[in-house]
């Protein structure tokens, strides 16, 4: 039975690892592409899940999936502006 939860843990953090990996933006993978690092993950399993979280996940925390941009009414938008 324990190894039976172990294996769903081990699953669980693969699985999680991926989509991190899947959700996180492009130019702030460390050390390989983004392509790569997926690969990884997918062929070596719980390895490439914990090679991935040491060195290849982003350092900073990724709070609400990405650098917020502001939204402009178009009143406040200079590009909206100068097309008028």
């Amino acid at each position: 039975m324990s190894q039976l939860v172990l294996v769903f843990l081990l699953a669980g953090f693969m699985i999680f690892s991926l989509v991190d990996c899947a959700r996180t933006d492009e130019t702030q993978v460390r050390n390989l592409p983004k392509w790569a690092w997926i690969l990884i993950i997918i062929l070596i399993q719980t390895f490439g899940a914990i090679a991935y979280w040491i060195a290849g996940r982003p350092k900073q925390p990724r709070l609400g999936g990405g650098p917020k941009r502001r939204i402009l009414p178009p009143d406040d938008d200079p590009d909206f502006l100068r097309k008028l």
